[in-house]
């Protein structure tokens, strides 16, 4: 019996997705279900997967609906203890899944487990080695564009990359699934944010290593879509997690935050498209979906506001 099931979303992933899921097959050396995702290609991805890998699942979709529709889909569909969410455009290394179902089973309070992620550009330098979020409101990702050998230690992290992570599914069944709302981009951030509160904890596994080309569906790093989705995203993530008390103490710093990332993005040519979005942010919120805020819960948000703090420092280092 498989203890994982890897869902993949796809979204006219033709030039990633067969080298995907060649790379999970080949190294992985426990048994494992796959279920691809489907959300309204045109590109036949999906046909050329079927015909090499009859052997995994295909949930078709029949438009873009997003990335947490898509996981969502995948992991009620799962009927395995673990589910590891990975892009598709990735290329897992020898022991990937290993090492993330080696981790997640040490201790029940664990949420998720991110694994290394590697750039596809140069295989020396990282993408992420762990998720993280801070009082300014900017989600970043530990260690970027520094060298692979760094960060070689297991560590908490206050989210895991849904590109490249495992869960424990009974814990969706708690806290709630991505939240659809979000489309694309932060909802990784808001399910890392929930499972914290509800005392879960998720975490970094540096030897779990995998290949990410990043951006491949929305076509680079800074475009209009990724921007207008993160600067949404972000106010409605702050609205949901955050009782009213924790966003009065953290107002000076997310008002900072968000000016430096409205001149970020002006310098970008994308000021207009950032500031718009912060207005969409805003009629998101109020729409149900807020995280109820319990007493009992009040040391969880005490150890994330410690987090949000610390990772001001981080996020420099």
């Amino acid at each position: 019996m498989s203890e994982v099931t890897v869902v993949i979303p796809n979204y006219n992933g033709q030039k990633y997705l067969i080298p995907c899921l060649k790379a999970l097959y080949k190294s992985a050396t426990v048994e494992l279900d796959v279920i691809v995702v489907d959300n309204g290609s045109e590109d036949g991805s999906v046909a050329d997967a079927k015909e090499q890998f009859p052997q995994a699942k295909y949930r078709m979709l029949n438009k873009n609906y997003g990335f947490c529709r898509a996981v969502n889909e995948g992991i009620r569909a799962a009927d395995t203890e673990y589910v590891l969410l990975l892009n598709n455009d990735t290329e897992v290394r020898e022991g990937f899944v290993e090492w993330l179902l080696h981790t997640i089973k040490k201790n029940r309070k664990i949420f998720s487990v991110e694994a290394k992620m590697l750039q596809y550009g140069n295989h020396s330098l990282i993408d992420s080695a762990g998720t993280y979020y801070n009082a300014f409101g900017w989600a970043f990702a530990r260690g970027k564009d520094a060298s692979a050998r760094k960060y070689t230690a297991r560590c908490r992290t206050f989210a895991a990359c849904a590109g490249a992570a495992i869960y424990r599914k009974e814990v969706f069944e708690r806290i709630g699934y991505f939240d659809e709302k979000h489309f694309a981009y932060l909802e990784d951030i808001d399910i890392g944010y929930r499972a914290g509160i509800y005392g879960y904890i998720n975490l970094y596994e540096p030897k779990a290593e995998v290949i990410h080309v990043g951006s491949a569906a929305s076509g680079s790093r800074y475009n209009e879509f990724k921007t207008r989705y993160s600067a949404r995203n972000n106010i409605y993530l702050i609205y949901k997690n955050m009782p009213a008390w924790q966003i009065v103490l953290n107002m000076p710093f997310l008002t900072a935050g968000f000016l430096a990332k409205a001149l970020f993005f002006w310098k970008k040519g994308l000021g207009m498209v950032y500031v718009k979005s912060i207005r969409d942010g805003f009629a998101l919120c109020g729409k149900s979906g807020k995280v109820a805020y319990e007493r009992k819960n009040l040391k969880n948000y005490l150890r994330i506001q410690a987090e949000l703090w610390i990772n001001l420092v981080r996020r420099f280092l």
